[in-house]
């Protein structure tokens, strides 16, 4: 048989290439996971935010004039602190200079509840530790020169607590600042008395030698550090710092957290985005058969995909008559008539239909493929040559249990696989409807291979096949068993099954090396158990129905 190769002109089909549409097809497969993360996600994210406590916040103003200009009516009367370099004030805000008052003020504040002094104590304490403020934060809009507005907001779990907050955090970086300025003038009071202390000694030795010029001297300095030091302690009052209050905090009406319908949309938004992400990620790891492209590397056409039975449906009716009911007709067909185009010309042909690996599907296609060419009037054999793992007795069983024995070759004999093998001219078959026989497997071998080596395979097959017009055997997989590469040597043709969204690529490839390597003719791929949701190529034929009232 002649076999159709990817032509030398066409293009190269890189793996690494990104399928949009394959790609889509995996996020449509598992939408209703991508989804149902999404709503489990928004909604998990509501109840734990309505199970939070609210949140209010309430913000100060300070402004800041960062240069020492002094109105010249003033002049001495009013002592400014120095400048503050840029990053200061945030800085200050987490010292203990700042945060030590401020905790002191919020115990003594009556605005505040006892609970929550206690609650905004113990965080701030705790923020202070991790050098990292989210009760009561800074921000400003500043100049080049530093001058600019401070704001200093605060949260708390009631409006009033969270208003008094605010303005007693304002407070304490006015006194922090304002304790800058008092530093100079302290310092200026030390100086003062010292030198008291000094001028009051030499009076004291002065008295004592009855020096009178140097005493009244001495008195004269002293009354004039005296005034010094009088005028020093009378500015502290009119100590100013670089910061002053521009507007005191307001209570708020409503709370700033929690959000539960914001924060429930934007978590579902973020679990539907990771969720797609997470599905577009498997999507591409996905070395799994799902569509005939998968199978364009393997030099074998794709003959027919065909859609996944219901469950129910074939633990109630079997396999063969789920098929019927299911409306399977048109994919078997596709499959039957690719099938009879390849062999045309080759009388009694012998098809060998096999997988790579268990649970894929072959022995049920066998049975429906077999149903639909006896359908078309076509007399078929099935040999269940799966001696390990023997499942066409079982398959017909369930679907017709009527069935009569009757010779396929000479008088009485053998009514199983292994036993048919060995001894040829004397075996009876087993009518499983019309049209078709079946050979079962029997009783399970556990060195099959040796049956295998043993029988002579070609006579016997040639013997059985002149009475029907094709025969099927269903053979165990290849990369389970040699027996298949034995058997298959024998066929006229093989037919690999792939079970759709299972069957790994690899498999396949390492399956096309074994039948090559032992000369198997392989004449095309079957998608077994697709979904038809997703089915491209041949899918459309599923639901192609008549219309209601149109005569056949």
């Amino acid at each position: 048989m002649q076999r159709t190769f990817p032509d030398p002109g066409d293009p190269v089909v890189n793996e690494q290439e990104i399928d949009l549409s394959l790609l889509w097809r995996g996020i449509q497969r598992r939408l209703p996971w991508i989804l149902g993360t999404a709503l489990l996600l928004a909604l998990g994210t509501f109840l734990w935010s309505r199970a939070q406590p609210t949140v209010y916040e309430s913000s100060a103003s300070l402004i800041a004039s960062n240069n020492q200009s002094q109105d010249a009516a003033l002049g001495t009367a009013l002592i400014k602190a120095p400048p503050l370099p840029e990053g200061a004030v945030p800085q200050a805000l987490l010292s203990t200079q700042v945060i030590t008052p401020l905790i002191a003020s919020i115990g003594r504040s009556p605005d505040i509840e006892p609970a929550e002094k206690a609650r905004l104590s113990a965080r701030i304490t705790q923020e202070l530790r991790e050098q990292r403020l989210r009760t009561v934060t800074l921000t400003s809009r500043l100049d080049g020169g530093g001058n600019g507005i401070y704001s200093i907001r605060a949260r708390a779990r009631t409006a009033k607590a969270a208003q008094a907050l605010a303005d007693l955090g304002s407070a304490a970086l006015l006194n922090w600042d304002r304790s800058r300025a008092l530093e100079n003038v302290r310092r200026a009071q030390a100086g003062f008395r010292a030198q008291l202390a000094q001028v009051d000694s030499q009076l004291s030795a002065a008295t004592a030698q009855g020096t009178n010029v140097e005493r009244q001297t001495l008195i004269a300095r002293r009354a004039n550090i005296q005034g010094n030091l009088t005028q020093v302690t009378l500015l502290e009052d009119s100590v100013a710092g670089i910061l002053s209050p521009l507007s005191s905090a307001v209570e708020p009406l409503r709370p700033v957290a929690p959000k539960p319908l914001r924060n429930s949309v934007l978590a579902g938004l973020l679990g539907l985005l990771l969720a797609t992400g997470v599905a577009s990620l498997l999507t591409l790891l996905d070395r799994t058969i799902r569509s005939e492209d998968d199978l364009l590397a393997q030099n074998a056409p794709t003959l027919a995909v065909i859609p996944r039975l219901r469950q129910r449906d074939i633990v109630l009716s079997g396999i063969v008559r789920a098929a019927r009911q299911a409306g399977l007709y048109e994919a078997i067909g596709f499959l039957r008539v690719n099938l009879m185009s390849s062999l045309a010309g080759k009388p009694h042909a012998v098809v060998m239909i096999s997988s790579t690996a268990p649970g894929e599907g072959k022995s049920s296609l066998t049975a429906t493929l077999a149903d639909g060419f006896a359908s078309s009037g076509q007399r078929v054999l099935i040999i269940d040559a799966d001696l390990r793992r023997g499942t066409q007795a079982a398959v017909w069983k369930k679907y017709d249990e009527g069935g009569q024995w009757h010779q396929l070759s000479g008088i009485g004999g053998v009514r199983t696989t292994r036993e048919a093998l060995l001894s040829p001219e004397n075996v009876q078959v087993l009518q499983v409807e019309e049209n078709v026989d079946m050979l079962p497997a029997g009783l399970s071998v556990h060195d099959s291979l040796a049956v295998f080596n043993q029988a002579d395979v070609s006579r016997a097959l040639k013997l059985w096949s002149e009475r029907y017009d094709i025969v099927l055997l269903d053979s165990a997989p290849l990369l389970a068993l040699a027996d298949g590469l034995v058997l298959g040597a024998h066929a006229d043709a093989v037919l690999m099954v792939t079970e759709y969204g299972r069957t790994n690529a690899q498999a396949v490839r390492s399956a096309m090396r074994r039948a090559e390597r032992a000369g198997l003719n392989v004449l095309g791929f079957v998608i077994n158990k697709s979904d038809a949701r997703e089915g491209k190529g041949y899918g459309y034929s599923y639901t192609y129905s008549p219309r209601e009232g149109v005569g056949a």
